[in-house]
């Protein structure tokens, strides 16, 4: 019975539109794109700007650091705006925000780092609130039904955008001085501020219609006791901030230092980042379709996998594992993403969800600068050995733990069978 039920439900999936053809999942989608895009380009565009001595080394490093803290202080009071107002309104403002600050930063290049930091953190404070907004949009614009297939394709569009972004830019640099391609960051926040639909708005249900009346921290903490109610989200968040803040910050300190120390050339390293996001781009195309028996088991055994990244860096293997590696590491993520973000929208409190995703991203998100930080003194401590094996154990672990909590088999409170 339970086999046939599955068919049915496939089969009522296929015959259902597609999401792309839904206008207004499609300016979701796009706002969202335009988000992600203008994120990943800001580090690259000052990175050229490095590269023509308009910025340094040191200049560089304080304006990232400014946008991370600003994106981190952002989280939790945008996932509580989230969810006591509009989140269209807060998407609003907060691409508004960003759009502002990168014209800012385009000011302050080659004469004021302090000016250019304070407008990063202003930067930062709009890629913060709008992540919290954006993933309970989703759930507002798209029925149950076809959540997964709609955060494949916003998956989809993250890695083509990683993907093609790079060479597009250094085109675009051509014709564009620096500045002109911050600006343009900014014309690009101003798509994912403007762009997306409204969506329902949240505080019209649920304990937040008492509005400014609730204290800040105590509608923070109404989200965690929502998250508590879930022990698969849990155990999934712990694994996920465990491979993220481990195996993902030891590969990327090591892996540029293995490709010059170890093979000599540079090939090894630009070949493995190309091949995650390849990786990444394959799982997003498999999980459109793909619906495991136990979705929450495969999803971590697909965390799981990016272990083999570190595992590959640390033994004295062919250069063409490594990239093979960094493939199934991209794979495992996105058959990891994709099933996670659908359960979480599917699980938690619709007027409590901006909170708890708020909370996904500062844990997950939010600890891998720390990370970063504390590879380098390891691996001078200890070895680089060492560290990656560590970090390999650790990313194979994790999720293994999470997977021993009853409810992560479903990433549900309930059986899967029950709830049908």
């Amino acid at each position: 019975m339970a086999t046939s039920s599955m068919s049915m439900e496939a089969g009522e999936t296929r015959r259902s539109p597609s999401i792309l053809r839904e206008p207004d999942f499609v300016r979701l989608w796009t706002g969202m794109t335009a988000s992600g895009l203008a994120t990943w380009a800001l580090p690259f565009v000052l990175g050229l700007g490095v590269l023509e001595r308009e910025l340094s080394a040191a200049g560089l490093g304080v304006v990232l650091a400014a946008r991370t803290a600003g994106f981190l202080v952002a989280l939790p009071v945008a996932g509580v705006l989230a969810d006591r107002y509009s989140r269209r309104g807060v998407v609003l403002w907060a691409g508004l925000a960003a759009a502002a600050g990168a014209p800012v930063i385009a000011l302050g290049l080659g004469w004021s780092v302090p000016l250019m930091a304070v407008a990063a953190v202003v930067v930062g404070v709009g890629q913060g609130a709008c992540r919290p907004a954006f993933q309970a949009l989703v759930a507002d614009v798209v029925d149950a039904e076809r959540r997964q297939a709609a955060n494949a394709a916003l998956a989809l569009a993250v890695r083509i955008t990683t993907l093609t972004a790079p060479g597009l830019t250094a085109l675009l640099a051509t014709l564009l001085d620096t500045r002109a391609l911050l600006v343009g960051t900014g014309v690009v926040w101003l798509c994912a501020a403007l762009v997306p639909p409204k969506g329902r708005p949240a505080a019209t249900t649920g304990p937040n219609a008492r509005g400014a009346r609730v204290r800040f921290l105590a509608e923070f903490a109404e989200g965690v006791r929502e998250a508590r109610r879930h022990p698969w989200f849990l155990a999934g968040l712990a694994a996920l901030t465990a491979v993220i803040a481990t195996g993902y910050s030891a590969t990327s300190v090591a892996l540029p230092l293995i490709s010059r120390d170890r093979y000599d050339t540079e090939v090894v390293l630009a070949a493995s980042v190309t091949a995650y996001t390849v990786g990444g781009l394959l799982g997003a195309l498999l999980v459109t379709r793909w619906r495991p028996r136990a979705q929450g088991w495969a999803a971590l055994t697909a965390l799981a996998c990016y272990g083999f990244a570190p595992l590959a860096l640390l033994l004295p293997v062919h250069w063409v594992v490594i990239v093979a590696a960094y493939v199934i590491a991209g794979l495992g993520i996105e058959l990891f993403n994709v099933p996670w973000f659908t359960a979480t929208q599917r699980e938690v409190e619709p007027d409590k969800l901006a909170r708890v995703s708020s909370l996904d991203f500062l844990l997950s998100y939010g600890l891998a600068p720390i990370g970063l930080a504390l590879i380098a003194p390891a691996i001078d401590a200890f070895g680089v050995t060492t560290v990656l094996g560590v970090c390999a154990a650790l990313c194979f672990l994790a999720p293994a733990a999470a997977a021993l909590v009853p409810s992560a088999r479903d990433f549900a409170r309930r059986p899967t069978a029950a709830r049908r």
